[in-house]
This record gives C-alpha cells, sequence and structure tokens, in this order.
C-alpha cells in the first residue's frame, strides 16, 4: 500500500555522494516531478555532486561540506532551521549522511530496508524501502514505489548548460569520437596503463578518434600520462581540464565512453551515450551502465569465486572483491572484442547524419 495517497507539498532528498549514485537518484527525482510537479523538491548533497546536480531544473541544492569537520553539520542544520519536509528520502546508508539527517524535520522518513540499511541507518527512518530490482537504479526506484509512484521506469532528462555546449562544438566534430576514463577516484578499480594504450591503438584502427576525461586528482592524471607514453593514438588528454558541466557536453558529442566503475560511465547514462564499463570488484549487474549492461566486461564471478569460494548468487548483494589485483583479469583481447561488438550493434563508425 502506498504512503501517500496524495502528492507532498515539500520533499526533502539526502545524497551527499558519489557522481555516479547522484545520477543514479535523478531518475527518482524526475519520477516525482512527473507525477507530482507541484511538489518541492530539496537535495542535500556535497560539494561537487553539486555541480551537476545545480542542472536539475526546479529542485533546490542544498551543499553540505563533508570535508569541514562539525562545521559542516552545523552549517547544514542552521540552513535547515525552522524548516519541515512532508518527506525526507534518506537515500545513503554511511553514519556520516545519517547524522546530516539529525537536521531534517519531516514526518516521513523512508530509508533502506535492514539488509541495505548499513551503519545503523534504519535507526534514523520511520520507513523501511525495498529494492524494486538488484541494479542500485532499482533500488533508489523503490523509494518512489513506497511513496506511490505508478511510473517506477527509470529515464533521465538533463539538458546541457549553453555555455557547455558551446565548449564542446570543436570536439563534436572529431568523430567518432571514444572517450576513455581510465581512472576511478578508488585506484582499485583502474585497468591498467598498457592495457587502456593498447585499447586506443585498437580503436584509432577502427578509425575513432580517442581522448581521455577524468577528474584533476593527481592519480588520475598520473595514469593519463602513463597512458599517453605508450601510445601516439591519444588524440587530446583532457584528464584535470574541464568542470562537470564541460565533462557532460563532451559525454553528449561522444559515440562512446570506455571506463571503469565511475561517475563519468553514469553521466554516459544521462546523456543516452553508450557505454563500454570494465568490472571486476563489483557485481555490474548492481552497479553497471544502467543502459549497457550487456556490454560490460566483467571479471567479477571469477575474481569473487577465487577469492571467497563462492558465487555472486551465494553472497551478499553489496559484496566487493577485495583483490586489488582484480582488474590484471581482464585481458585486452576481451575489451578489444566487447568494443568490436558495440561498435558493431550501435553503428558507431557511421555518419548519424
Amino acid at each position: 500500500m502506498a504512503l501517500l495517497g496524495s502528492a507532498p507539498a515539500t520533499l526533502c532528498l539526502l545524497r551527499l555522494s558519489a557522481i555516479g549514485d547522484c545520477c543514479h537518484a535523478i531518475a527518482l527525482v524526475q519520477a516525482i516531478q512527473r507525477q507530482w510537479p507541484q511538489t518541492r523538491i530539496t537535495w542535500i548533497t556535497g560539494k561537487v555532486e553539486a555541480n551537476l546536480l545545480q542542472l536539475l531544473p526546479n529542485v533546490e541544492i542544498i551543499v553540505f561540506d563533508k570535508g569541514a569537520g562539525w562545521r559542516g553539520y552545523t552549517s547544514l542544520w542552521k540552513q535547515l532551521r525552522g524548516r519541515r519536509f512532508d518527506v525526507l528520502l534518506h537515500m545513503q546508508a554511511a553514519l556520516r549522511a545519517s547524522l546530516a539527517s539529525l537536521g531534517v524535520r519531516a514526518t516521513h522518513r523512508l530509508g533502506f530496508e535492514k539488509e541495505r540499511a548499513k551503519d545503523g541507518q534504519w535507526l534514523f527512518t520511520n520507513h523501511k524501502v525495498a529494492a524494486t530490482g538488484e541494479h542500485v537504479v532499482e533500488g533508489f526506484m523503490g523509494f518512489g514505489q513506497t511513496l506511490g509512484l505508478t511510473d517506477l521506469t527509470p529515464r533521465w532528462n538533463l539538458s546541457v548548460p549553453a555555455e557547455a555546449e558551446q565548449w564542446a562544438i570543436p570536439y563534436a566534430g572529431r568523430q567518432p569520437l571514444l572517450l576513455i576514463c581510465p581512472a576511478a577516484s578508488k585506484a582499485y578499480k583502474n585497468w591498467t596503463a598498457e592495457g587502456y594504450a593498447a585499447l586506443a591503438d585498437h580503436a584509432y584502427n577502427k578509425g575513432m578518434q580517442v581522448m581521455l576525461i577524468g577528474s584533476p586528482a593527481q592519480q588520475e592524471r598520473d595514469l593519463a600520462e602513463k597512458i599517453c607514453n605508450l601510445t601516439d593514438k591519444i588524440a587530446e588528454n583532457l584528464v584535470g581540464q574541464t568542470s562537470l558541466p564541460q565533462l557532460l557536453a563532451l559525454i553528449k558529442v561522444a559515440r562512446l565512453v570506455l571506463a571503469p566503475d565511475t561517475g563519468p560511465t553514469h553521466m554516459a547514462t544521462l546523456m543516452n551515450t553508450p557505454v563500454l564499463g570494465l568490472y571486476a570488484h563489483h557485481n555490474p549487474q548492481r552497479t553497471g551502465p544502467y543502459h549497457c549492461l550487456d556490454y560490460v566486461v566483467s571479471v567479477y564471478d571469477e575474481a569473487l569465486l577465487a577469492e571467497t569460494g563462492k558465487r555472486a548468487e551465494q553472497v551478499s548483494w553489496r559484496t566487493r572483491v577485495k583483490d586489488p589485483t582484480a582488474m590484471q583479469r581482464i585481458s585486452t583481447t576481451m575489451v578489444e572484442a566487447q568494443l568490436d561488438r558495440i561498435i558493431h550493434d550501435f553503428n558507431l563508425l557511421q555518419d548519424p547524419s
């Protein structure tokens, strides 16, 4: 039975990080807006994530500074003082997020069911939400189902700012464009520089223009530099050179994004750009690119079996492979074969006009 019989006047969503999960949560926000356009939505998120989420129309963004210690909490609670919401969607099972939620006064406080509510998140909510499917996106859509949404099909519709689109125009003419995002925020998720270099050579020989993208983090810059030292087929290294809106615009004009389990993978889903994902540590059926799950290169099952002696269906839904060398199980041959397949299936070498 639906929790609400009518549209709430006010709703607060709490999801502080990361970029990929915030992309997943956008589908829920836009489903709420389709069914209840009059509902006023506030989203509490981190500083980096706010650079993307500010592009959402008719959503108030409140920034929580995760690096400010207790000052971050007191600043957030001060901003929320005197406000009350009909609904809180507490969508991050982490103690930091739960402490932040103490400043949100709401009648209905929705959080994950106990199996998914780690760090005691269930203590901070009064309604427990079941997932509607295995993927993180479907887990988030469970909040919509609990509220009473009737259309739970994940869909994304996000406009790129005009200035970012203008910035990306020169790259739109360099086709067919493959963007490789070689690094995730956690280095253990990264494939090898040698593998990325060989893949860039393969894609170039197919007729693609290859560019590198990523954040300004030093480990991402270092990996990109190493790749460029191994191949001369990188047309441009843009790692650390783009804002989030510019990166979104670049992904929009690209034919394909290739990446491990990281934010740009899911930004590509926002832009309806095909993705070839590389996975070893997390089950891609839970965290992979939502529209391109059939095109991932995954060694998760074999790495999990080697580490635990168990298969995916025998372990918890969030089980992570801890072997720091697991991504090295992915061979260049595996990635090249999947690249050839996605190029064929999406006609990526053809002029779309």
